[in-house]
């Protein structure tokens, strides 16, 4: 009787090991930029103005409100969208917070996004650093994802986004030098 008991523990814990839900992922990215903080604010600070500096975002349009509950359509140049609801606007720390409020994996592999933006001075003078961040869930959450909605896929697309985002708004920003 005991080495069944023993079996049977063994056996569920096996299960139990493959049926867990997905983890968080997180990504990072930073750019430094050749000119001031505020001028540099002035480009991103409107939530729903992101298609204007970010070379992936065919359109967003948004309620105009930069406050908790502010609302943007994001509308990719794959076509796809998403929408977003900002949490947090600081005018003063130039920072602001976001998260996804309505999936659409097929256009971006998430299903679970909060976003960080912040923008401060750089080291040298008439320079700033931009830092994007977030934490996110794949876009299938079930155990056995699909290539195109797994945990690898998420960061590719997140860290992507990151990247084409923060290169759009630094040649925005200096060509305006």
């Amino acid at each position: 009787m005991q080495a069944l008991f023993a079996f049977l523990s063994l056996i569920a814990i096996g299960f139990s090991a493959h049926a867990h839900g997905p983890t968080p992922q997180k990504a990072k990215q930073s750019v430094t930029i050749a000119a001031s903080a505020d001028k540099v604010w002035q480009t991103v600070k409107q939530f729903d103005a992101i298609a204007s500096w970010h070379p992936g975002v065919k359109s967003s349009e948004g309620d105009g409100s930069n406050q908790s509950g502010g609302k943007r359509t994001l509308v990719f140049v794959n076509g796809g969208s998403i929408v977003e609801e900002l949490d947090y606007y600081n005018e003063a720390e130039r920072e602001y917070s976001y998260r996804l409020k309505t999936e659409n994996p097929a256009a971006f592999p998430t299903s679970s996004h909060s976003v960080e933006l912040k923008v401060a001075a750089g080291e040298a003078p008439n320079t700033s650093v931009v830092t994007l961040k977030s934490r996110f869930y794949r876009g299938d959450t079930g155990n056995t994802p699909p290539d195109n909605l797994n945990d690898a896929a998420a960061v590719q697309a997140m860290t992507e986004f990151f990247e084409q985002g923060l290169n759009g708004l630094k040649s925005r920003v200096e060509s305006k030098q």
